[in-house]
């Protein structure tokens, strides 16, 4: 089944869905019922609050619905019949909706028994062939996404071709859900967010600090080695660089209300990018310093609803691996493809080895001479090319000041992320009047590229949180060894095992509960510990551990020295080719 045949059964089975619910709770209001990526929902009004406990007779509803394999039949109506027939039935949203119709449109409906639906369609022939389908959760959802509206209650489903196809679903989002970086990170103690805070702002616990210190520490190092210079900008700045920049025209609804300080305008920075600008500007730039690879780890802020906040993947405040590639045109190319290899082998490192890539090409409304749109263009397509990286093409989907590549990766389970962006801007020169004195001796404008590997530190943590199910490898793992005395006899013993672990640099803590030896070694499993090093009185007394892994089990007896060397080469972190 194609992709366009099953978004089609979808769709059919959400109105096939509203069928049922109409039938079980005559007085229900619809709204809108789309599919989705892997599935579809309906937005409902009802006085009363659907629960699981509500799917198993909606879904014998459903399935009485398919069985009779009802025709999907297309009505025509005028704005007038229309409107005259979602009076009658007193379905108010719908009646909202018909009036976003154009003038000129047509007005269809979908007609399913005795159900009939304001929709364009298409839809299947009947409703027999509908394959496989389940109902997954239902949650709330304010009428138009506007938090002045009312809240609808939206049921969410899914439905495949076969049987087999759903189960192989419902197993992926089961693992999903056992993966869930929420509920890992309250479990392994990783972060948390507090309400008295303010939802959308994360609080990095101490070992989910260690993990990002360890990801920015092996950043940095990255970054250094591939020609970058790293930065750190002010977390605000004067409404004129945001007014220059564009931001209070075109993304003021994502920033923040300004402050007043000493009579001027200051806003809490939604991006990184003018302060990059503002280093270029404080001195003349020439062709032989370029290309200036400029990175941060900047903070900023972002309003978002509430609703759709979600854990460390939707914040209001996160930390971008930001940077910025200041260039002639003749070195576009060459920075392209480097930044692109510097990206695949970022997410290499971290385990991702399914990459694909989209290339997002010149919209409508665009700025910018269109020749510059073609030449950095060209470079992007060549760059994926001669990388021999799968690529999809999204006509018109650049940003208005530039086309763009856009990253994605498969995890474990088969989900897929945007991650990474390579994107030229033609609009923040030109703003800015970005210079540099060319071999002629005269001004020429550069090109810049923005640039983010990882995108957020934030949802690239809860990213990996859910590829590893919280058992990070070895060289990320917050806590690399845990010591388990036998008796409280080896705590002294324990410490020093300890201790010559941290002079290796290793991450290590001693468990030194009075519980027994195979009680700590279940907790520290649970907690994904990836080695443990037992020391009982003979170890004491010889100067060994018993080693224990994680996935292996027991490794024997070591000396001290020897376990510390094999648990220091297994910890290396990964190593990434240079390219100058």
């Amino acid at each position: 089944m194609t992709e366009e045949q099953l978004d089609r059964m979808r769709h059919s089975a959400a109105h096939v869905m509203a069928a049922a619910v109409c039938r079980l709770f005559p007085h229900v209001q619809l709204d809108i019922g789309p599919a989705t990526d892997d599935g579809f929902y309906y937005d409902f009004d009802l006085p009363e609050r659907l629960t699981p406990e509500h799917f198993p007779a909606i879904e014998a509803e459903m399935a009485r619905i398919v069985a009779a394999r009802e025709p999907f039949e297309r009505l025509h109506m005028s704005r007038v019949e229309a409107t005259a027939w979602l009076t009658e039935k007193g379905q108010h949203y719908k009646l909202e909706r018909l009036a976003d119709i154009p003038a000129d449109d047509e007005i269809t409906f979908y007609r399913t028994g005795e159900f009939m639906d304001l929709c364009r369609g298409p839809h299947l022939e009947h409703t027999g062939q509908i394959g496989a389908f389940k109902l997954l959760t239902v949650a709330g959802s304010y009428y138009r996404g506007r938090e002045t509206n009312p809240m609808l209650q939206r049921l969410y489903g899914t439905a495949f071709a076969t049987q087999a196809d759903l189960e192989a679903h419902l197993e992926q989002l089961a693992e999903a859900q056992q993966r869930d970086h929420r509920k890992l990170g309250r479990e392994l103690d990783l972060f948390s967010i507090q309400e008295d805070v303010g939802p959308g702002l994360i609080h990095w616990h101490p070992k989910g600090a260690r993990i990002r210190s360890v990801i920015e520490d092996f950043w940095r190092r990255q970054h250094f080695r591939h020609g970058y210079e790293l930065l750190y900008t002010p977390h605000l700045g004067q409404s004129k660089l945001w007014e220059t920049s564009g931001h209070l025209g075109f993304y003021r609804e994502s920033m923040y209300a300004p402050m007043e300080i000493e009579g001027a305008s200051y806003y809490i920075k939604p991006m990184n990018c003018p302060f990059h600008i503002q280093m270029y500007q404080t001195g003349r730039r020439s062709y032989r310093e370029l290309p200036l690879r400029w990175a941060e780890l900047g903070t900023v802020y972002r309003y978002e609803k509430a609703g759709v906040l979600h854990g460390l993947l939707r914040v209001r405040g996160f930390t971008q691996d930001d940077a910025h590639i200041f260039c002639t045109p003749e070195q576009m190319a060459a920075e392209i493809r480097r930044t692109l290899r510097f990206a695949i082998a970022i997410w290499r490192a971290f385990g991702f080895e399914n990459i694909s890539a989209f290339l997002a090409t010149r919209p409508d409304e665009a700025v910018g001479d269109p020749a510059r749109w073609t030449d950095a263009t060209a470079a992007l397509r060549a760059a994926l090319e001669a990388e021999a990286l799968p690529f999809a093409e999204d006509p018109g989907g650049g940003a208005f000041y530039g086309p763009k590549i856009d990253l994605k990766v498969r995890d474990a389970i088969g989900r897929e992320w945007q991650v990474s962006t390579i994107q030229f801007d033609f609009n923040l020169p030109e703003r800015f009047d970005l210079n540099y004195i060319g071999a002629d001796g005269q001004n020429h404008r550069p090109y810049m590229i923005h640039r983010a590997l990882l995108g957020s530190i934030e949802r690239f943590f809860g990213i990996l949180i859910e590829q590893y199910a919280g058992a990070f490898p070895l060289w990320l793992a917050p806590e690399q060894a845990r010591v388990l005395p036998l008796t409280e006899k080896q705590a002294d013993y324990a410490e020093e095992v300890a201790a010559a672990l941290r002079a290796a640099d290793l991450r290590v803590q001693v468990d030194r509960r009075q519980d027994k030896v195979g009680a700590k070694i279940r907790q520290a499993q649970m907690d994904k510990v990836p080695f443990m090093l037992i020391c009982g009185p003979r170890e004491a007394d010889q100067g060994t551990v018993s080693i224990r892994e994680r996935v292996a089990g027991d490794q024997g007896v070591q000396p001290l020295a020897a376990a510390v060397a094999r648990i220091q080469a297994a910890a290396a972190e990964p190593s990434l080719a240079v390219e100058n």
